[in-house]
């Protein structure tokens, strides 16, 4: 009876929820009254949160599904890797009053770059590349790329000043947009790129490999000249072909054979596997009605279960769950190594998470080779500075927070979403941590 109101309600808690491997259920936390607050103990911490602070958070989310501002989502966090709150909240598909699980398959989008970012600084690491390596060197159509430039009698395409080097493409200063920029659109669409790739980003339903399509992008103008200004675009895709041709493997198989397998990233995919395509959620959009379904295609469920499956897009291809990106970001939080292998060096690691292209990001916050990253406290809600993270365009999201031992992870796939329940979960997260270590 229980979980027949429950899903009449539209909020669905699953029974494999866990607090932390040796903690009592969440749901069962009252908050005591403001009366009886000076004479009643409080429950104790527990890894530093105390529970009733984390029940608000329960609270909260069940409240975002019933009012239709998520369809759902996995909530995952650790604090010294161990789970301090885990929860899967609303539908992995409403219309079929199927509930979203802890081990359902996320599209993460842009939380690709981290693992692509991670696979370049390995080969870079192998002296195969260096960050100054021209990117033409792996990519010919890089040798003399072009610049559209605004002037007073409308649009220009001058030669860029110097070549895009690796580390303008891990840090998104090599000018290179998703090509929906008024100066470049046409010519983008033209070429399948742009408007013609869903909101820009996207390359799943394309038959050919990621080379061919980054090859057929350095024979386009750019928005910016190389080093100039921060631009976020298919940077991170040029840099999954640059790892396919540099090691001389498909992105997918790199990936796998240096990062996810060995990590047990098991649910890691570029798409989903037949046995696994049940666990793949619904993408909702945004509505004045709440949520609704998204629709088919590259703005919407996207082709990852009956695709070509051909791009292997290192800037946003990736399905993953919640459970298999937090054991990547414990492996970067541990400086590079889990449980006895090194996959990156500490050196390396603190280039990943550290500031590196000065006055084009912020204020506040920076910008390394993969991650956003927090230089002043108060820039990024109640993150502690030196916070590094970033998310997707489903809506998902992640940070990471060395002072306070905190691997944070939202998965959710909603496009375009305007819900600010994520940022409403990290504000209550920190907000729930009595001990602190950063202040």
């Amino acid at each position: 009876m229980a979980l027949f109101l429950a899903l009449r309600r539209g909020v669905v808690w699953s029974a494999a929820f866990v607090f932390s491997a040796s903690c009592t259920s969440l749901l069962d936390a009252q908050p005591a009254s403001a009366a009886g607050r000076s004479s009643r103990p409080q429950p104790a911490l527990r890894h530093g949160f105390a529970p009733e602070r984390l029940a608000r958070i329960d609270t909260m989310l069940n409240e975002a599904v019933r009012r239709e501002e998520v369809g759902g989502l996995v909530a995952y966090v650790l604090r010294d890797d161990q789970v301090v709150y885990e929860r899967a909240v609303g539908w992995s598909n409403r219309e079929q009053r199927i509930p979203m699980a802890p081990n359902a398959l996320f599209r993460i989008a842009s939380q690709t770059k981290a693992l692509t970012s991670a696979a370049v600084l390995m080969l870079m690491e192998e002296g195969r590349l260096s960050l100054g390596t021209p990117a033409s060197r792996f990519m010919p159509t890089f040798a003399r790329t072009t610049v559209a430039e605004r002037t007073d009698t409308g649009v220009t395409i001058v030669p860029a000043r110097r070549p895009i080097t690796i580390k303008d493409l891990l840090t998104h200063t090599a000018g290179i947009s998703y090509g929906v920029d008024a100066t470049v659109a046409e010519k983008y669409r033209a070429k399948g790129l742009g408007p013609a790739a869903g909101y820009g980003w996207y390359t799943a339903d394309k038959s050919v490999p990621i080379c061919t399509t980054m090859d057929t992008l350095g024979t386009l103008p750019f928005v910016a000249q190389p080093g100039q200004r921060f631009v976020y675009g298919y940077n991170t895709d040029v840099l999954g072909c640059i790892v396919e041709r540099a090691s001389g493997k498909p992105l997918d198989v790199f990936l796998r054979e240096r990062l996810t397998q060995p990590l047990g990233m098991m649910d890691t995919h570029f798409f989903v596997p037949e046995a696994k395509r049940a666990r793949l959620v619904t993408v909702y959009s945004s509505s004045a009605q709440g949520t609704t379904r998204a629709e088919d295609g590259a703005k919407g469920q996207g082709h990852y279960v009956d695709g070509p499956r051909m791009s292997f897009a290192g800037g946003a291809g990736l399905v993953s769950t919640a459970q298999d990106y937090a054991r990547f970001l414990q492996m970067i939080a541990h400086r590079g190594s889990w449980r006895g292998t090194h996959y990156l060096a500490p050196h390396t690691v603190g280039l990943m998470t550290s500031h590196q292209i000065g006055a084009l990001y912020g204020p506040g916050l920076g910008f390394g080779l993969g991650f956003e990253t927090v230089e002043a406290y108060g820039a990024s809600n109640l993150a502690s500075r030196g916070t590094f993270g970033w998310g997707g365009a489903y809506g998902s999201n992640y940070k990471v927070d060395p002072a306070e031992g905190l691997v944070i992870v939202v998965m959710m796939n909603q496009l375009p979403n305007t819900s600010d329940v994520v940022a409403r979960f990290q504000t209550m997260l920190y907000a729930a941590l009595m001990e602190s270590r950063a202040r």
